[in-house]
């Protein structure tokens, strides 16, 4: 259950948490554990939640789920900790209109602004699995739960599976809607299909399904969504966004969030949603989370091969590969150039080799944004915040293991679920999340390393436990999701293509970015490239969007 904005600072139970025995009214059982087990109480709690308790003595205790599928805000001010599950309503009620530089900055590196940071000064989001406390003036905010990886030395497929199907059954099973009113986003993946499956057998009848489509070339795996909908035998409804109804619907969805937010598949979720919404149903299943639990990205095989680099032995690196390979001569002799750029990523260490391709460290810093903007924060801090992460995660643990904790927060607690919950709420639709299960999370903590990525072969067990129960088209399609054509369709309809335009010269107005890159971006980067520099275009937009709805007098300075 999605979280509701409440009146801030007013103790509250949000969600659908899970105790170790059952319980009636969940703010009285949060008040029960935190008795028991004090700020620890959370690891213990199962689901999707927030609370927020007024403790004995006027202290406060917040805590938000493992994934921070439900948000909470906080800021100490005058002796007090004051809290919403919203920035803007807490910035409200504080008197906050400051927005900081570094936010902004954040922002156009992540598309979004990770936690505990917001875009306000003075106000901090709960990082997911982490607690805050608040006792004689003084907060403490730390981690309940940290992942902790603990491999079978001999896995049993079959146990695995039967246990694996079963936990995915009870955790669709207990998100059902007691009206009865609850449908599911096809995408067409295997995690969406798994969700519609499963669907339809807590229900035993046809599961209502709803797939976004894209009229352009690459952009449409409508296909799968059919694939999966007549194998469960679904009430399947399709959606065709058209440039219109982005234009129609970006100032409303970037204005929803309670900053700014860049995710692009944002507003197809969205008009996915409001069609569930407009149809009676009260609530969405989302099949977020299987990648990232079971090394489903194509990534953790890239990083895979990169990390052979590491193990081969020092003396052989220093004397013989780097010599022949990482030279101005031999770099740029064709037969050798892609293992000299495999050895200059190779060395690269993690987590920054997975920002290689940052879209705003390639076009520059110094030609994207303004000398004032430039000067007025750290750009070394989004990486300084990836690598505090890392370090934070399980050393212990595979590679491939530590890409996944390090994705749980990046990927999903900051971008995907926000993504789903925010335009979710906006449609006027609860939704969960079956693939985050606590209990499904456990059990990957669990699973061998070559259960999930077996040699270059990604998320090996989820396919295989569920082959016979998914078609095979789907198990052996290739990753795609809702992906939205925002650049080809900016460069060719008129419309769209002035929002966009008007709305970066918006940002380049407050001093943000420099109007001589606009230019450029609009008037000739994004005709000779729509797909790649599309994406910097909407990021923008969407900053502007939110600006002039929440900060319209913003200007740097």
């Amino acid at each position: 259950m999605q979280a509701q904005a409440l009146p801030p600072d007013t103790p509250f139970a949000s969600g659908s948490p899970r105790f170790a025995a059952p319980a009636g009214d969940a703010l009285a059982a949060w008040s029960q554990a935190y008795a028991a087990r004090g700020v620890a109480c959370a690891a213990d709690v199962g689901g999707e939640f927030a609370v927020a308790l007024s403790l004995p003595g006027g202290g406060s205790y917040l805590a938000v789920d493992r994934f921070a599928v439900h948000s909470l805000c906080y800021a100490v001010r005058d002796g007090r900790l004051h809290f919403a599950t919203r920035a803007d309503e807490l910035a409200r009620l504080l008197g906050i209109r400051e927005l900081d530089p570094q936010a902004l900055f954040d922002y156009l590196f992540h598309h979004c602004i990770p936690s505990p940071r917001t875009i306000y000064v003075g106000i901090h989001r709960l990082p997911p699995a982490h607690y805050a406390l608040f006792e004689n003036g003084q907060l403490t905010v730390a981690p309940y739960w940290v992942a902790r990886f603990d491999e079978l030395a001999r896995p049993d497929f079959d146990t695995l599976r039967d246990e694996f199907r079963g936990i995915l059954r009870t955790a669709v099973r207990e998100r059902l809607g007691a009206d009865g009113k609850t449908a599911c986003f096809l995408s067409g993946g295997t995690d969406s299909s798994t969700v519609c499956g499963l669907l339809r057998e807590a229900t035993d009848r046809p599961p209502a399904s709803y797939s976004i489509g894209f009229d352009s070339e690459g952009y449409d795996e409508m296909e799968y969504a059919r694939i999966a909908a007549k194998a469960y035998g679904a009430d399947h409804h399709e959606y065709y966004v058209t440039p219109a109804d982005l234009v129609k619907a970006i100032p409303d969805v970037a204005a929803h969030y309670d900053q700014p937010f860049g995710n692009s598949s944002a507003v197809p979720a969205f008009y996915c949603a409001r069609k569930a919404h407009d149809d009676g149903y009260t609530r969405m299943l989302a099949g977020d989370g299987g990648d990232e639990l079971f090394g489903g990205n194509v990534r953790y095989a890239k990083e895979r091969v990169f990390h052979v680099y590491s193990q081969i032995p020092s003396p052989l690196r220093a004397g013989v590969l780097n010599p022949l390979f990482v030279n101005p001569v031999t770099g740029n002799i064709p037969l050798l150039k892609k293992g000299t750029s495999y050895i200059r990523q190779a060395r690269v260490p993690m987590p920054d080799r997975m920002q290689s391709y940052n879209l705003l460290d390639r076009l520059g810093l110094n030609e994207v944004l303004t000398p004032a903007f430039l000067a007025a924060v750290d750009t070394g801090a989004p990486r300084d915040h990836q690598r505090a992460t890392w370090a934070a995660g399980p050393h212990e643990a595979s590679l491939v293991n530590q890409m996944l904790a390090f994705d749980w927060r990046y990927t999903l607690a900051e971008n995907d679920l926000p993504k789903v919950v925010g335009t979710t709420g906006l449609a006027g639709v609860d939704v969960s999340f079956p693939l985050l299960d606590t209990r499904l999370l456990d059990f990957s903590l669990k699973l061998p390393t070559s259960y999930k990525l077996k040699g270059l072969k990604l998320r090996w067990f989820f396919k295989e436990a569920l082959r016979g129960f998914l078609p095979d088209e789907i198990l052996t399609k290739k990753k795609h999701g809702f992906g939205l054509p925002f650049g080809p369709w900016a460069v060719k309809d008129a419309a769209l293509n002035a929002l966009a335009a008007e709305s970066l010269r918006g940002v380049a107005a407050r001093g943000i970015v420099r109007p001589e890159f606009v230019e450029s971006l609009l008037t000739q980067r994004l005709k000779e490239h729509a797909g790649y520099y599309g994406e910097m275009v909407w990021i923008l937009m969407m900053l502007e969007q939110w600006l002039r709805r929440h900060a319209p007098d913003y200007r740097l300075g």
